[in-house]
């Protein structure tokens, strides 16, 4: 994901992935490509969602926004962040991981900029789902 993703779609980028963390144990997404019109996260997963699933990705997504939960950061030592976060996409050479946090909701390490409260984000909606030899594609919009 690139640094300078639009803060707004990349904040709801990462309460898709803690959703998805809880709903289904899926792990965070694998690869994700964050734009201000619409994005897309690729999971590994094992089988498309049903209608229902993605209703309900939603509702739980469009509850969280509306919690007007604060959005920050932290910075953690790297043997710190080892203990509670996946930092295998970090560079061998980083000494201080910066874990953003979306109130009590998500935590992790990342660069990008973000909203600084989840009610700026609007509603969340998914465009489309598909799923291709394990790998689970979420299209999502912010309206």
């Amino acid at each position: 994901m690139k640094k300078e993703a639009d803060p707004k779609m990349h904040t709801a980028e990462h309460i898709l992935n803690q959703t998805m963390v809880r709903l289904f144990n899926s792990g965070r997404c694998f690869s994700a490509h964050i734009e201000k019109k619409k994005s897309k996260c690729d999971y590994h997963f094992t089988r498309a969602l049903t209608s229902d699933e993605i209703k309900n990705i939603e509702e739980k997504i469009n509850e969280i926004i509306k919690k007007d939960l604060l959005v920050n950061e932290e910075f953690l030592n790297k043997k710190e962040a080892q203990i509670a976060y996946n930092l295998k996409r970090l560079p061998d050479d980083v000494n201080e991981v910066r874990i953003v946090k979306i109130g009590d909701y998500d935590a992790c390490p990342c660069i990008g900029e973000h909203s600084k409260n989840t009610s700026s984000l609007g509603s969340f909606k998914i465009i489309s789902t598909d799923f291709n030899d394990g790998v689970l594609r979420i299209r999502y919009k912010l309206t």
